[in-house]
């Protein structure tokens, strides 16, 4: 392992493996919530945001304050956000100015960049250096949903006969969807021109990398099942324009099922291949997870 990932100079290019068991790793509110597909292949999607919002509460658990405080958060109004970074620091600034004051202030914006173009306290649009795809799983999946009963009853059955046991009725019913198991691969890219603008440094990519690894315990759930980072491996260039396309590194990590298996059920059930000889000159290859 180097220290080249953590370069806020350098161009990043990375693979991260998750998987889930017996969860849903990103439902889909136009589909009931089941879990994200591909209709045509039947392979599992999560979506980026899925994945950033997962890092923004990691960092605001880890960090949430200072200079690592998390813009876009639950419940919360964004431009009650931004009216307080302009009070503090001044009602009528111009919005490149703001831009400065919202990067300087907020982790997220700083990382992955945020569209602050508004009437009131407008801080334009910042584009950031960290940008994540779609997690698409290694194989198709088969979603399950299953008919579950809660315990209680939401109010009393007022059509049975006065003393009769309400205990006999059913419960709540209610659904639940999961994916059995599913390996799922993302990629992500650091570009160092966009992080000097908005002031993305060292300690902002080992945060991060920090989060990928460790977002998963800290957003548990029964609905997510068992969910763990699995792999982790980035590319880091000595050019800020990159020594080598992208597509040529990353497919430098290729996933497979182990002979003999037809329905992977966890982990083992796959080969992680890492092919880090000969990589072009001025690229390093970090496996922060493997």
């Amino acid at each position: 392992m180097t220290n080249a990932h953590l370069d806020s100079n350098r161009r990043h290019d990375f693979v991260l493996l998750f998987d889930v068991a017996d969860g849903n790793p990103n439902g889909d509110p136009d589909a009931g919530n089941l879990p994200r597909l591909d209709p045509e292949t039947m392979q599992g999607l999560v979506t980026d945001v899925a994945v950033k919002r997962k890092v923004r509460d990691f960092v605001d658990l880890a960090k949430g304050d200072g200079r690592f405080k998390v813009y876009v958060q639950h419940g919360q109004f964004l431009n009650d956000r931004r009216k307080r970074v302009f009070d503090q620091r001044g009602k009528d600034a111009k919005p490149n100015v703001a831009q400065g004051w919202m990067c300087a202030e907020f982790y997220d914006v700083r990382m992955f960049g945020a569209v602050m173009s508004m009437k009131e306290h407008n801080a334009g649009q910042v584009r950031g250096p960290m940008q994540l795809t779609f997690a698409r799983s290694i194989d198709p999946i088969v979603p399950m949903d299953s008919s579950i009963v809660g315990p209680a009853q939401n109010q009393r059955d007022v059509n049975r006969a006065e003393g009769e046991d309400q205990a006999t009725n059913y419960g709540t019913m209610g659904r639940k969807s999961i994916v059995p198991y599913g390996l799922y691969r993302a990629y992500g890219f650091f570009n160092p021109h966009f992080a000097a603008q908005t002031g993305a440094d060292e300690e902002d990519l080992s945060l991060f990398w920090w989060a990928l690894q460790m977002m998963w315990d800290v957003d548990r759930s029964s609905s997510r099942g068992m969910m763990a980072c699995r792999g982790l491996y980035v590319f880091s260039h000595e050019s800020k324009l990159g020594n080598a396309p992208a597509a040529s590194l990353l497919d430098r990590i290729s996933v497979r099922r182990k002979e003999g298996v037809e329905a992977p059920r966890s982990y083992a059930d796959y080969d992680v291949l890492v092919d880090g000889d000969g990589l072009p000159h001025g690229v390093a290859l970090t496996r922060v997870v493997e």
